[in-house]
């Protein structure tokens, strides 16, 4: 089944970029339809985090979301398969003067889990040195196209979650830029509870951490689909001052509002496919459950 999709989002790339973006809007209200569990997912972080919305307002935003996630899905194909020049005019790059101030410290760049993520990442590596993190995958035909196209322009080194922080600190501290995308449930170990839309969510403390150890400035970098033919755009923003600070805790409450602010500018696009509540302080219920 892997197979069979990778095969047609290789087909569908050859499409000029409007229709790509038709079909990709197509096959989200086709997941929304069939993907029920997922679905519920959404709608139960959509209630968490908007729960001042009308019922049939949070199902509206749902299906923005699912076409979303769906268009996203198939102009990857454009990411894996299409030349440096077409990932260039697919993606534009606003406020890179934000990072080249500070380029002569190590850079970590701030990319919270938007919809197009993946679009930023490998635009910036199709111009400059760019390493990030990878969870691997399951299916093994996935995992080898994810890292096939994150690494295609030669630009990029991977490191997997599971190894541990030790590698990424180096790498900075070899002047090699780092995309950090640290804004996911991954238990209770190396976290803490912070609001996050008003919700006490369990949130790592790697942004301040590793900025610690590796003395890295801090870059967000926010990655927006676009209408239609007009792609994606990759915006920076000025660089943090004075992070990470002496509470782990306030600068993850820190990062977080950030993230949420961003959020708050295209709901729609915020990976809501996550379950980003499912670890609870002690005695709270699992919403997902």
């Amino acid at each position: 089944m892997a197979r069979l999709g990778l095969a047609l989002i290789w087909l569908l790339h050859f499409l000029p970029l409007a229709a790509l973006s038709r079909c990709g809007a197509a096959l989200g209200m086709l997941l929304y339809a069939l993907a029920r569990a997922r679905r519920r997912i959404v709608l139960v972080n959509l209630g968490l985090c908007f729960p001042e919305l009308p019922d049939r307002v949070r199902d509206h935003l749902a299906r923005r979301h699912f076409r979303a996630f769906g268009r996203s899905l198939l102009e990857r194909g454009i990411l894996w398969w299409g030349s440096k020049q077409q990932v260039r005019e697919l993606v534009t790059v606003e406020g890179i003067e934000h990072w080249r101030v500070v380029a002569d410290r190590p850079v970590i760049l701030l990319a919270p889990h938007f919809i197009g993520l993946d679009m930023g990442f490998v635009r910036i590596s199709a111009d400059h040195r760019l390493n990030t993190v990878y969870s691997r995958q399951k299916n093994a035909t996935f995992e080898a196209i994810l890292y096939y196209g994150r690494t295609r322009f030669g630009n990029t080194t991977l490191f997997a979650r599971q190894d541990g922080i030790r590698a990424m600190i180096r790498s900075l501290e070899n002047s090699e830029p780092f995309y950090y995308l640290p804004d996911m449930d991954l238990g209770e170990r190396d976290s803490v509870f912070v609001p996050f839309f008003g919700v006490n969510t369990a949130t790592i403390t790697g942004l301040s951490r590793i900025a610690r150890l590796a003395r890295a400035v801090i870059v967000p970098c926010v990655t927006r689909q676009l209408p239609g033919r007009a792609g994606y755009e990759v915006r920076m923003y000025p660089a943090w001052t004075d992070f990470p600070g002496d509470d782990p805790q306030a600068d993850a409450r820190r990062m977080n509002a950030f993230i949420e602010e961003r959020v708050r500018e295209m709901p729609e696009q915020y990976y809501w496919l996550h379950k980003r509540f499912k670890t609870r302080p002690a005695g709270e219920p699992n919403p997902y459950a």
